[in-house]
């Protein structure tokens, strides 16, 4: 019976259902009137909707009657929202607009390489940092295997085309960093001092960097602090240096955070297994740890605070150079301690403010005796304290281009005294910028700014010009120019005993191309950098010194080729020399060496969850002082050639509740001679040759943490 009433009645209610539905239809492209394939065109609060064809057409019917939004949407694109009259066919025509898109918008590239979470085309992540073999998931270790950076292992710092480690500044949140490294005995490189973890971002500038920071020749590492984590977390890690633990808090409301770290390291059991070229008379060992809160004070505002601090010691005791069969003992204790205090908000109408403020202090006790010859040691004591202020506005002209002013104040206070001699100063340093991104179009942006330095101590001004141009050749290649002015200071250990220098200067200029798929990245550049007012120490304290560095860097990423597997190539050749120091005349620095290469492999087995890791570093040899040679050979001894190899491995599982990590990594597999350079004693007789503690360095450890699983995003890095 229903059946039969449903069969008549059927055809009555035919024509409402027909005019129930109604026909959209139409064509996407872009802003050039090219076809849009695959643009989600749909109904809003509906699933009614279509997928544009490759000639951007699309076709589709809905019930939806009335006034209602028809969405579009394409990856790389601006959304757009249309009023459409439903219930009668619709011919619509879309265009859509590219959007800010980091793999179609064209970047400030030139001497810069960026590691960040955030950005789709960066070269390397933080967690490509922490499982680079042989870095030992120091952050400047692993900045070495990029091009531009030299082979230095018996010095602090990172240095980058042809400019010492002094000549590369560190900043977190904008803020300069003073002793970015732990403090280290002679002829042996610190590591640096802050996890890579503490960062979302890290941006290493080889050169012609931003106009936002100064005091830097050559280079800039700038470093973001992260903000909110994903939630909460403990970690525990206990390895054969020592242990280390943490916890990160994320409140119920997501709006604040807080954590703590500690840490404590002593290498006195591994030095009993493993023989050390000098012998530890204090085996180092040390403290550290660090504190941080995090508030979102608006929907776009955030308040950061960060407090860390360490204290070390060691001593060593080893053959004396001046005086044969007697021993010279070495004792360093240092204790630092660092905050950082930022503060970011919207004020309306595009404006957007950064304010700033930080404090370091650091203090080395050192104790130098030769045993048995000396009748009374030497004992040095110095102090280093920077205050500093930042405030910056940022402001959004049009849909792409950034405008930015700001200004820096520091305070510093450095103190040195050699056993009864004493050299202290204070220095006022004010700053201020301009720069602005200028988008001419989505494919061609400019950088463009001036830097304005003032400085108490040295009663000197300048003012630092500096430009960038970069245009997008297609979606995944651009071609990038930077030029730019940069002043530094001389050295403190000068300063502290002449005050009447003035500021070095270097001008850079570089072009480069990249070219960055999903894969894959291509990196080739091109510079040359001019050193001017150099600081010479003979025949007296002055600014007469110069030099040059000119050459050529090649970078390539694949993460394709190799199934589950993730290399890198880098390659620099560099030409440099200056006069400087103590130097007769330009000559190839002890730094620098002509050709360096580096290979980085990583290799994920999925079925074991297991991760293996290789990199070999070549440089050709570095020149070093013989004064056994005549005045117009100096510098011309090589040391010999650099070949190093790293190997590290880490095994992906559960224990309990915990994602855990076990990691063993060792540096230089193969127990190559790394000879750095030699010194000699007063009379030319005797030398000893520069090279590390020891062949190799191990290290074994288990990593636990309780509340993200890390295997996924350890995973995905591939």
């Amino acid at each position: 019976m229903f059946k039969t009433c449903f069969l008549f009645l059927l055809p009555a209610f035919v024509p409402m259902l027909l005019q129930a539905q109604s026909a959209v239809s139409g064509k996407v492209t872009d802003a050039r009137k090219k076809p849009l394939a695959g643009v989600n065109i749909s109904v809003k609060g509906s699933y009614d909707g279509a997928t544009s064809a490759a000639d951007g057409t699309f076709k589709f019917t809905t019930s939806v009657q009335g006034e209602r939004i028809i969405t579009a949407s394409l990856s790389g694109y601006q959304s757009i929202e249309i009023k459409a009259e439903l219930g009668t066919p619709q011919q619509l025509h879309i265009v859509l607009r590219e959007t800010v898109n980091e793999l179609k918008m064209v970047t400030i590239s030139a001497g810069s390489f960026e590691a960040s979470d955030e950005k789709k085309n960066t070269v390397l992540k933080p967690l490509d940092i922490v499982t680079t073999a042989g870095a030992g998931a120091d952050i400047v270790s692993a900045l070495k295997t990029l091009p531009g950076a030299q082979q230095v292992g018996e010095k602090e710092g990172l240095f980058v085309r042809g400019g010492t480690g002094y000549e590369t500044q560190t900043f977190i949140d904008g803020m300069m960093v003073r002793n970015p490294f732990y403090s280290g005995m002679p002829d042996y490189a610190a590591r640096g001092r802050f996890s890579p973890f503490l960062f979302k971002g890290t941006t290493f500038s080889s050169g012609g960097y931003s106009a936002q920071y100064g005091q830097g020749l050559s280079s800039a590492l700038v470093l973001e602090s992260i903000d909110l984590p994903e939630r909460s977390s403990f970690s525990l890690g206990i390895g054969s240096v020592g242990p280390n633990a943490g916890v990160d808090v994320l409140t119920k409301d997501k709006k604040k955070a807080y954590g703590i770290e500690a840490g404590y390291f002593n290498l006195s059991p591994y030095f009993k297994l493993v023989k050390q070229s000098q012998q530890p008379t204090t085996s180092p060992q040390g403290m550290d740890g660090s504190a941080n809160y995090r508030m979102k004070t608006s929907r776009t505002g955030m308040l950061k605070v960060f407090v860390s601090g360490s204290w070390n010691r060691f001593g060593f005791k080893g053959e004396s150079l001046e005086y044969p069969g007697y021993k010279e003992d070495f004792e360093l204790e240092n204790n630092y301690a660092y905050t950082n205090i930022t503060y970011k908000e919207s004020l309306g109408n595009g404006w957007r403010m950064n304010l700033g403020t930080s404090y370091s202090t650091n203090r080395d006790r050192i104790y130098m005796d030769t045993v048995g010859k000396n009748p009374s040691p030497t004992h040095v004591k110095n102090r280093q304290d920077l205050s500093q202020l930042r405030f910056v506005l940022t402001k959004g002209l049009g849909r792409y281009s950034v405008l930015r002013v700001g200004s820096e104040y520091q305070y510093a206070d450095e103190r040195s005294a050699f056993n009864t001699l004493q050299a202290n100063y204070v220095d006022n340093y004010i700053a201020g910028f301009v720069e602005g991104d200028i988008y001419f179009t989505p494919r061609f942006v400019g950088r463009l700014g001036t830097r304005y330095e003032y400085t108490s101590l040295l009663r000197q001004a300048n003012l630092a010009p500096r430009a960038s141009l970069a245009y997008k050749l297609d979606d995944k290649g651009q071609i990038a120019f930077a030029y730019g002015e940069f002043y530094q200071k001389p050295e403190p250990q000068y300063l502290r005993f002449d005050h009447n220098l003035d500021f070095m200067r270097a001008t850079h200029y570089i072009a480069s191309y990249q070219r960055i798929a999903q894969f894959h990245t291509l990196r080739a550049e091109i510079f040359y950098k001019k050193y001017h007012d150099l600081l010479k120490t003979v025949p007296g304290y002055s600014n007469n010194g110069t030099g040059y560095a000119k050459g050529l860097e090649l970078f390539w990423r694949d993460k394709k080729t190799i199934r589950n597997a993730d290399y890198w190539i880098s390659y620099s050749y560099l030409d440099t020399k200056r006069d400087y120091l103590n130097y007769p005349y330009e000559v190839q620095p002890d730094f620098a060496a002509n050709h360096t290469a580096t290979l980085v492999y990583k290799h994920f087995i999925s079925t074991l969850q297991l991760n293996l890791g290789a990199t070999y570093t070549f440089a050709t040899g570095r020149p070093y002082y013989n004064p056994n040679r005549p005045a117009d050979e100096f510098m011309k001894d090589r040391t010999r050639t650099l070949n190093t190899l790293g190997f590290s491995t880490s095994y992906l599982t559960t224990v309990g509740k915990a994602f855990t990590v076990f990691v063993f990594s060792i540096t230089n597999v193969l127990g190559n001679d790394q000879e750095y350079g030699f010194r000699y004693s007063s009379d030319k007789l005797r030398r000893n040759m520069i090279g590390p503690m020891a062949p190799r360095f191990f290290y074994i450890g288990m990593f636990m943490s309780f509340g993200i699983d890390r295997r996924q995003e350890t995973i995905d890095r591939l």
